[in-house]
């Protein structure tokens, strides 16, 4: 039975150092279907990543030139593609490093194919996330309003104070899913599904560091912790 095939444009770029696992990524993907391109060091990837136009982006922690954890931030300062982190460790430094940088997932090398792809796949969804239908005219529910912030759920644009938000595809389906039920403790592990679509148990720590860049962006008074529970949107 031939691979499963992924819609026509999607391109990949991979910055990895190491020439192995450089070349497998690159191989297994392409047998997906994606158009994959590469790098092995920060600043290769940073160019290409400039001249390319990429549909999603994966970068390796440990890079020589320009660390992972530095052209994510310095990629962050120019577009809110999906980035992918790989980490050889794991270490809990690397992982909250590069979250905090900007990146939307991680994923530990080794990895296998499927669980990759399955990263991937998650990622490009957010990236492209519609709602299912519209509201009738009639009910023009669709702008949410709490305090100075407002998110239009057809338009998918965030304002503060009229000012528009600049969000990551994964920062704006989590305030999405908070603005589904404001007032109401959503705990990282339904977070981690609906949010990262997640069929698996996934590492919580993507939640944290995802809500504390989006506090940083719509105000951190608007997402309250509730210890032992999880986070919850403050309604006015």
């Amino acid at each position: 039975m031939p691979e499963p095939r992924v819609p026509d444009p999607v391109s990949v770029l991979v910055v990895e150092d190491d020439d192995t696992i450089r070349r497998a990524v690159q191989l297994a993907l392409e047998r997906y279907g994606y158009r994959v391109d590469v790098a092995a060091d920060g600043l290769s990837g940073l160019e290409a990543f400039r001249a390319g136009g990429y549909d999603l982006l994966i970068l390796d922690v440990m890079l020589p030139e320009l660390d992972g954890i530095g052209l994510c931030h310095r990629i962050r300062e120019e577009s809110l593609v999906p980035v992918l982190m790989m980490s050889a460790r794991g270490d809990a430094l690397d992982v909250v490093a590069g979250l905090e940088a900007g990146a939307d997932d991680y994923v530990i090398k080794p990895v296998d194919t499927p669980v990759l792809v399955a990263r991937i796949r998650a990622l490009l969804r957010r990236a492209t996330f519609q709602p299912s239908q519209s509201p009738p005219p009639e009910a023009p529910d669709h702008v949410l309003v709490f305090g100075e912030l407002s998110v239009d759920t057809l338009g998918m644009e965030v304002r503060l104070a009229g000012r528009p938000v600049p969000l990551t595809p994964t920062e704006l389906r989590l305030l999405l899913e908070f603005a589904a039920a404001p007032g109401s403790v959503l705990d990282r592990r339904r977070l981690l599904r609906e949010v990262w679509d997640y069929g698996w148990e996934g590492d919580t720590r993507v939640v944290d560091l995802c809500v504390l860049r989006l506090r940083k962006k719509i105000g951190s008074g608007r997402i309250e912790t509730v210890r032992g529970f999880g986070y919850k949107l403050v309604r006015d």
